[in-house]
């Protein structure tokens, strides 16, 4: 048994947040980051302390931020698929694969965002519109109250008197 920690050759691994940060700034500026990450931090308050106050609160753009550090920055090759659902600390990076030079990005050429599917939004407001129509236990609230009642205000004492 081995007891060498896989995770050593991991860039991320005991790098501070505002290690990465301050880097990836120094390197590449705010706005080339804002652009490339589609993170509005870079975009609305360009300050490394304000970034790092956002990105510990956000699991979600820490982690992208993560993986522009490895794969743009450090330019690392894509992780096979056992690695890529891992989130970038925890990803394990071969012995043979070391860090190259940062690739080059241009402002303005960032590829554009990911299109969403056109699949219709089921927002909580419309499945509960869905679920109402589609149950047969709501279709009529009231089962003794007929058709020919309509017309007259309903009374729920009616049947008690």
């Amino acid at each position: 048994m081995t007891d060498t920690n896989p995770y050593l050759n991991n860039p991320l691994h005991g790098l501070k947040l505002e290690t990465l940060v301050t880097e990836l700034v120094e390197h590449y500026g705010f706005e080339i980051l804002a652009e490339y990450t589609r993170i509005k931090c870079f975009d609305k308050k360009p300050c490394i302390k304000s970034s790092i106050k956002f990105l510990k609160k956000t699991a979600w753009a820490r982690e992208k931020l993560e993986i522009f550090y490895l794969y743009k920055y450090k330019n690392l090759p894509k992780p096979d698929d056992t690695n890529y659902a891992l989130p970038p600390r925890e990803r394990i990076v071969p012995e043979h694969q070391k860090p190259r030079q940062p690739i080059e990005l241009v402002l303005g050429e960032a590829p554009p965002p990911k299109q969403r599917s056109s699949q219709p939004n089921n927002s909580s407001r419309n499945r509960s519109s869905n679920r109402a129509s589609n149950d047969p236990y709501k279709q009529n609230s009231n089962p003794k109250r007929s058709h020919r009642d309509q017309d007259e205000p309903w009374d729920p004492w009616a049947a008690h008197r």
